[in-house]
């Protein structure tokens, strides 16, 4: 079985469910993730606000990026990726450590992190998280249970993907890549529009530098929490002294209300199925069905059908 205990990090899967649990497990309150599919306006809407942006695409050497990378990072936080699959969590972290908002709550474990990386160079500071074992725990968690660890050659491994995050910070549209020295500056935004309209401009031109039909890419937005904002309209509404004439609205928040509590309820689910062991199960499985000498012809009839249909 792969060994994860030993300061390695396991690959995680990309699902806005397991990022949201991931998140609340590290202590952050106040967010949420939400798969997006196009870059239309619609896919934003009920979404606000936005914190930023998880974008994963197929890695190509060589490519470059708009915008200009500044070494003054001027506040933002920034940690560069030393470690290949710590990824995910660390487009994560760089995001979420840079969220101004009194909604928002980061938790012990990343206020610490935070505050004794404050003073430190970008590689320093990914060198750091690279070695934080709370945050490696909890990321590892959410890893897939193998139990062989094939050595396959380098031409048969699959493609290479990457995660950045797109974040507003001081009026400008800043992608940060830990693969880079610092941040990129995309330019500022107007202020009354939003900074989304900027950031979907970006995303365009990154899309467009790929093959017509090419899935390579998969977008994420990190959000405010939907529950606890409907939670706050509902309470507000029902102590208003207008509780008739907003019945219908009631209505239709507590219908909402239901819906993200039987999504984040699936969620859970999911979560759960993702991070059991099976193997062990599996393995006993396959002795007894050796032990009564029925998998051989399983594994033969198996065979049958393939060839049958190729």
């Amino acid at each position: 079985m792969s060994d994860n205990s030993n300061g390695n990090w396991c690959l995680i899967e990309s699902d806005p469910g397991l990022f949201t649990e991931m998140i609340k497990g590290l202590g952050v309150t106040g967010i949420q993730v939400e798969e997006l599919y196009s870059l239309d306006d619609s896919s934003f809407k009920d979404m606000h606000p936005v914190y930023g942006l998880i974008f994963l695409f197929k890695w190509r050497p060589g490519a470059t990026s708009t915008g200009t990378i500044t070494t003054d990072e001027n506040g933002i936080f920034f940690a560069q990726q030393v470690i290949t699959n710590a990824c995910a969590t660390q487009s994560i972290i760089n995001l979420l450590l840079n969220v101004k908002d009194e909604n928002v709550g980061l938790g012990n474990i990343l206020e610490d992190f935070k505050n004794f990386t404050v003073s430190f160079d970008p590689a320093n500071r990914g060198l750091c998280l690279s070695n934080s074992e709370p945050i490696r725990q909890i990321h590892n968690s959410f890893g897939k249970q193998t139990f062989f660890e094939l050595d396959v050659p380098q031409s048969e491994k699959e493609e290479a993907y990457h995660y950045v995050t797109f974040i507003p910070y001081n009026g400008h549209v800043y992608e940060l890549d830990g693969l880079k020295d610092g941040p990129i500056d995309h330019g500022s935004y107007d202020i009354s529009k939003g900074w989304l309209p900027e950031v979907i401009s970006c995303l365009k031109q990154k899309i467009e530098t790929y093959n017509k039909g090419e899935i390579s890419f998969n977008l994420m937005a990190v959000v405010g929490d939907k529950l606890e904002k409907m939670e706050k309209e509902l309470n507000a509404l029902k102590s208003s002294q207008k509780n008739d004439e907003n019945s219908f609205e009631i209505k239709e928040l507590e219908r909402s209300i239901r819906y993200e509590l039987d999504k984040r309820e699936k969620v859970r689910k999911e979560n759960i199925r993702r991070k059991h062991n099976y193997i062990p199960f599996l393995m006993e499985l396959l002795k007894a069905l050796g032990k009564d000498n029925k998998l051989i012809p399983l594994i033969e009839h198996e065979m049958r059908k393939q060839d049958s249909s190729s």
